[in-house]
């Protein structure tokens, strides 16, 4: 995904309930989506392992771009998440994403056996993993990295697949979006319970000024709207609440969607839009998919199909 392409998806809570993400899958495939976003909990006992689920979802699908929305990297070293990625993106034809994070809930994390982080060692370490997964995706390469965190010895790097793995950080505070601006591919803003919408403006200055300051067209770094809400039935009007502040979940018609998202797209640089829908479920994918998309690509100028 680049920033000359626009995406639409939705998020996936991995629960056990295994036919209800099939059935959630299969429609945003029919109905033109581009991404699933799968969130990652490992501590969460009554969850499926989101790479294993990405992985099954990616075999059961052709077009979808499946993202771990964000992979927790205190949880996965590096090294063998990279190597998950490259498999995942080599069996999937470049259909694999990777969403990560330098970690959010330390309480949870840390009763799987990890020591806790403040957050410049989280922050830290996660350059650290960048630099080393960006190595291992070098087929011909021998990666050495001593860092404070992580370490890997003369490890071989291998083919990542075509298009290449992205790296889109789940980043909220000023010095994770400073890293994002400088080293990766994109920006996967988080929800607004955990960055309300009214800082969404200044967290893209801040990528924008950090990719310049590196070098890099700010343009080349891919945001990512992640918004949680109900898509109402019947099309709705197009008055009422806008993305602009606090962190309460939309509920609207598709109207009142698609011009909120047409505001996005339009006021700040964002070009891929996620619905994290409150109640998991195929209505919800149908509405976003045939109702709100076709309105935000005719707002935008963009071909429908």
């Amino acid at each position: 995904m680049t920033m000359s392409e626009y995406a639409f998806g939705i998020s996936l809570t991995p629960t056990q309930d295994l036919s209800l993400a099939h059935d959630v899958t299969d429609v945003a495939e029919r109905s033109g989506l581009d991404l699933v976003g799968v969130q990652d909990h490992p501590y969460v006992g009554n969850f499926l392992d989101a790479l294993a689920l990405t992985g099954h979802l990616l075999t059961r699908t052709t077009r979808l771009r499946v993202f771990p929305d964000v992979a927790n990297l205190p949880l996965r070293p590096p090294a063998v998440l990279a190597r998950t990625a490259a498999s995942l993106n080599v069996i999937s034809g470049g259909r694999f994403e990777l969403g990560i994070g330098a970690g959010g809930y330390w309480d949870a994390i840390t009763t799987m056996g990890v020591p806790r982080r403040s957050s410049a060692e989280a922050l830290a370490a996660l350059e650290e993993a960048i630099t080393i997964m960006r190595g291992m995706w070098s087929p011909g390469q021998r990666v050495r990295f001593e860092g404070d965190y992580y370490r890997v010895d003369g490890v071989d790097g291998s083919e990542a697949g075509s298009p290449p793995v992205s790296v889109w950080i789940g980043a909220q505070g000023p010095r994770s979006l400073e890293l994002t601006g400088r080293v990766a591919d994109g920006w996967a803003a988080p929800i607004p319970s955990y960055l309300p919408y009214e800082r969404w403006p200044g967290c893209n200055e801040i990528v924008d000024r950090a990719a310049g300051e590196a070098g890099r067209d700010p343009a080349s770094v891919v945001r990512l709207a992640q918004v949680v809400g109900t898509v109402e039935p019947g099309g709705g009007r197009t008055g009422g609440a806008k993305l602009t502040s606090g962190a309460d979940p939309l509920r609207a018609g598709a109207h009142h969607w698609a011009a909120e998202l047409t505001r996005l797209a339009t006021e700040q640089p964002f070009t891929g839009f996620v619905l994290w829908p409150e109640q998991q479920g195929v209505e919800q994918v149908r509405r976003f998919a045939e109702e709100v998309v076709p309105l935000v690509k005719a707002n935008l100028g963009l071909p429908s199909a």
